[in-house]
């Protein structure tokens, strides 16, 4: 009874109108239910939320759909994506995350996009990072600790065929009790990348890309341990910006 209470009570957010508040209240009593349930069933849509983002000039968003259009001229404090749209309102540990991408820039090496998780400041995060040719800086799963990203993997064998104007399916889980991320693409069978990591714990789920452009369509989240969050301000500094 717990779990349909559950899931009712998020139906309820999902479908509310009443903005931001009342959703995230309605999300937390949900939470409150799985958690004395023991159970993380429930699928959070992405739609319609909010996010904090490196350079509102690069990015477009509208419902379903986070668009990166242009090049950010957001400076990070280490090197990582200078490009990220952050999720708003939430925090997760363990979840599934699935959404759909499209590579719009030219084809090169680096080509890349990329998922942001585990956000808990400008300099302490992971994120995957799919690009067309592996090396030690490409197409793998990175960690950020206040200092430069570090990959978590050795250099992987092939990277991904974004093509032209193609939707490719992703999906990351992670387990953090596990300390595993695993990262599909179009294969929901066999994952591409595969880590192990336990640095860090909860954080923020994003979208983005070190150079280029894309499309990141209906994202989802589901089994999902997370949390609301309230954080003073973009975590991404004024001061990291270019003029």
């Amino acid at each position: 009874m717990r779990g349909r209470a559950a899931v009712a009570l998020l139906a309820a957010a999902l479908a509310s109108c009443s903005g931001r508040g009342r959703t995230a209240e309605l999300l937390q009593e949900a939470l409150e239910v799985s958690r004395e349930s023991r159970q993380w069933p429930f699928s959070v849509l992405v739609d319609g939320a909010t996010f904090d983002v490196t350079d509102a000039r690069a990015f477009a968003i509208d419902e379903r759909e986070i668009a990166l259009n242009r090049m950010s001229m957001y400076r990070p404090p280490f090197r990582s994506p200078r490009a990220i749209a952050l999720l708003d309102e939430f925090e997760y540990r363990s979840f599934t995350l699935e959404v759909r991408l499209m590579q719009t820039g030219r084809e090169y090496g680096h080509r890349d996009l990329c998922i942001v998780f585990g956000f808990e400041s400008a300099t302490r995060f992971y994120y995957v990072h799919l690009a067309t040719t592996p090396d030690a800086n490409a197409h793998n799963v990175f960690l950020v600790d206040g200092a430069p990203r570090r990959n978590l993997l050795p250099p992987q064998e092939s990277g991904v065929d974004w093509g032209q104007s193609e939707w490719h399916k992703v999906r990351l889980v992670r387990d953090v009790d596990e300390g595993t991320v695993r990262v599909y693409f179009d294969d929901m069978e066999t994952p591409v990348l595969e880590a192990r990591d336990s640095t860090l714990e909860w954080g923020r789920i994003g979208f983005g890309s070190f150079d280029d452009t894309g499309r990141f369509f209906h994202p989802t989240v589901s089994r999902a341990q997370y949390r609301p969050v309230d954080p003073e301000g973009s975590p991404f500094s004024p001061s990291g910006a270019a003029p």
